[in-house]
């Protein structure tokens, strides 16, 4: 296969997997010189083989609209005629992240009026963890959507354990805001835990490396003087800075990052952190928790809810509305803002669990497909802000190839 595009575009043909769906830095040359010696003395690295990405191997592109709302999700609740409403959307990049812990925080509203019965709206992660959580509060459940797990935006998703990713801007969402998001933090990382160890790794551990051609420089976004305009004055983000990062709130349990020798390594750059981090496997623990909500008597009803008034018209008198974008035109929420996504799906590199990040392309293998994201372009947070655009572009993922040709210092395996 000389020529990569037309290499895709049969596989596409013969299988019909095309679907919509950091690191530079300054330090002192001593200074760096001596955390490499101190790498290479106290953090000896696993054996690991360069991963296998090439353009052949990609089976997927994929394309999601990340739901992104300034002041955060939203979870309030609200009495229309005689149904009580409770929302649960708006997460940004951080659905999976958080979902567990925004799902107790809309449950919580929902059992106030201790209903008997609770409808949700929506099969991604945010409503599937809703309709859980729901039945381990005593509800019997039934999930109105137009899709299952497999079909929707959340099976798009990078999959790695990512909490703050543009999940709100720090001045819409106010200093209240952080507290709410420790809390849904905190909660959702105690209940992925408790998956990890399955069969099927449903929710798995894996090293992860940041990869540099130069020195490190802080991670910290800093505001560009030159660009005056703001949210505030438009209405959309307009640089990286303006949104929050809330990672520091939950340092205890979060695996800090150290400096690794490159020379225990595979990669070609000489700056080299590694820190632990969780990922899911999709597949397998989107069908887990499909098991647990039917095992419990839930109920999946295939049908599109198009407004707020179909809501009024469901039998249960209390719903969690979960639809991820789509709240865009189900709920006309003029909040929300797409960010634009988009993962290449490679077949899986048996026994590889480890992810990498180089020139702001990043690298993730798991048990189910090696995922490569280009997130180059120098636009950091604001890559994809505004974009609603979900058709996938091929040469974005052969570009982020052709870079990652140059990540190992030995040939592929």
């Amino acid at each position: 296969m000389n020529d990569p595009k037309m290499a895709f575009k049969r596989r596409q043909i013969l299988h019909g997997t095309l679907a919509a769906g950091t690191l530079l830095g300054t330090s002192a040359c001593t200074a760096a010189s001596a955390r490499l010696a101190s790498a290479a003395m106290l953090n000896p690295v696993p054996p690991i083989r360069p991963l296998r990405i090439s353009a052949d191997r990609i089976v997927e592109l994929k394309t999601c609209l990340r739901p992104f709302r300034a002041v955060g999700p939203k979870l309030d609740a609200e009495q229309v005629g005689d149904h009580l409403i409770v929302y649960n959307y708006g997460h940004g990049g951080s659905g999976w992240s958080l979902s567990w812990g925004s799902a107790e925080i809309a449950v919580h509203k929902a059992m106030s009026v201790l209903p008997e019965e609770i409808a949700v709206i929506g099969c991604g992660i945010i409503g599937l963890t809703s309709a859980l959580t729901a039945q381990r509060a005593g509800a019997k459940v039934t999930i109105y959507t137009r899709d299952l797990l497999p079909q929707t935006r959340s099976s798009r998703a990078y999959g790695a354990w990512t909490p703050d990713s543009r999940i709100a801007l720090t001045k819409p969402a106010g200093p209240a805001f952080a507290a709410t998001w420790e809390q849904m933090a905190r909660r959702s990382y105690a209940t992925f835990r408790s998956f990890m160890g399955m069969a099927g790794k449903p929710v798995d551990v894996g090293d992860n490396y940041r990869l540099s051609d130069e020195p490190f420089k802080s991670r910290a976004h800093e505001s560009d003087p030159a660009i005056t305009a703001s949210f505030e004055t438009t209405g959309m983000p307009q640089q990286s800075s303006e949104f929050a990062t809330y990672m520091s709130r939950i340092r205890d349990i979060t695996p800090g990052k150290e400096d690794v020798d490159p020379d225990s390594t595979p990669f070609r750059p000489r700056f080299i952190e590694r820190q632990s981090r969780m990922f899911f496997n999709f597949s397998s623990l989107g069908e887990l928790l499909m098991q647990q909500f039917q095992a419990a008597g839930g109920k999946i009803v295939i049908r599109t809810i198009r407004s707020r008034e179909d809501l009024t018209t469901l039998a249960q008198k209390v719903v969690i509305v979960s639809p991820g974008y789509a709240a865009s035109d189900l709920l006309r929420d003029k909040s929300l803002i797409p960010v634009r996504g988009q993962t290449a799906w490679l077949l899986p590199d048996p026994d590889m669990n480890y992810g990498f990040g180089y020139k702001d392309i990043g690298v993730l293998s798991k048990a189910d497909g090696l995922i490569v994201q280009n997130n180059s372009g120098g636009l950091g947070e604001m890559l994809g802000v505004g974009d609603s655009n979900e058709v996938p572009i091929l040469e974005q993922t052969l570009q982020a190839i052709e870079t990652l040709k140059t990540v190992y210092r030995s040939p592929r395996a």
